[in-house]
């Protein structure tokens, strides 16, 4: 599994259904959009994405489309651990309306999502194998229901030479991340599509520079990491041994 998310959806309705119906997002209606929920950030055009290849924009950029009904904003800022704490802005943003967040990291196997009605949450879940659920606020919404009964166990293999311990949640979140996908807004990542499935890749986003004037400068987050990469030491280079552990051979 290689997905990771950072989305954000505001709708008048059932976000799929007003996905499926959506034509080309105007610019200057998005703009107008990233300007209300980012205020006093500096914004920029960049060069856009889709809804299937976007929603996991480069650090810095935000893409995003702002239709009558629905509008979406993908930035790796709303991939936060506690979504019950997302900036009051983009809370205050759903009045009125619906607002669905979702986010996941196939790297550390980590879930969020949430739902606001009219500007209240009525269900968060976070968690991951290493931070347990970190969140769970709300009644489990139907799609969840399986994998809180046992019916979706996870289905992870140890590496090997790894403790043979069982995986530490009752089942995967990325598992229930693509179903939460589905449900919430339409379309997955990864796994079989299915025929009513929201067309991902045929809605286009725009694309924007977003700078919060009062975090850290990007040269400067640029500089630090080069720093970080230059302080590190060579390369440690392993091979598996006839028993399956990994064996430290001398870097090349």
């Amino acid at each position: 599994m290689g997905a990771k998310t950072g989305l954000l959806v505001y709708a008048d309705g059932d976000v799929p259904d007003l996905l499926r119906q959506v034509d080309a997002a105007d610019l200057e209606r998005t703009f107008a959009m990233m300007r209300r929920l980012y205020p006093d950030w500096e914004i920029a055009e960049a060069a856009g994405s889709d809804l299937w290849d976007g929603v996991y924009p480069p650090d810095g950029t935000a893409y995003a489309a702002s239709w009558s009904g629905v509008e979406i904003v993908c930035d790796r800022r709303v991939m936060i651990d506690y979504p019950s704490q997302l900036p009051r802005r983009l809370v205050e943003a759903s009045a009125g309306r619906r607002a669905v967040l979702h986010a996941m990291h196939s790297v550390v196997d980590w879930l969020a999502f949430a739902v606001w009605e009219d500007g209240h949450l009525i269900r968060s879940l976070s968690l991951s194998p290493d931070g347990g659920i970190m969140e769970n606020i709300g009644e489990p919404l139907p799609f969840e229901l399986p994998y809180w009964a046992g019916d979706r166990p996870a289905d992870v293999i140890p590496w090997p030479g790894e403790d043979e311990e069982p995986y530490p949640l009752p089942f995967h979140p990325l598992d229930l991340g693509e179903d939460a996908l589905r449900a919430l807004c339409g379309f997955i990542q990864e796994g079989r599509p299915q025929p009513d499935d929201v067309d991902a890749d045929g809605i286009e986003l725009h694309g924007f520079l977003v700078r919060d004037p009062n975090g850290p400068d990007p040269a400067e987050k640029e500089a630090a990491l080069k720093r970080a990469v230059e302080a590190m030491g060579p390369p440690r280079i392993y091979s598996m041994g006839p028993d399956g552990s990994l064996i430290e051979r001398d870097s090349l």
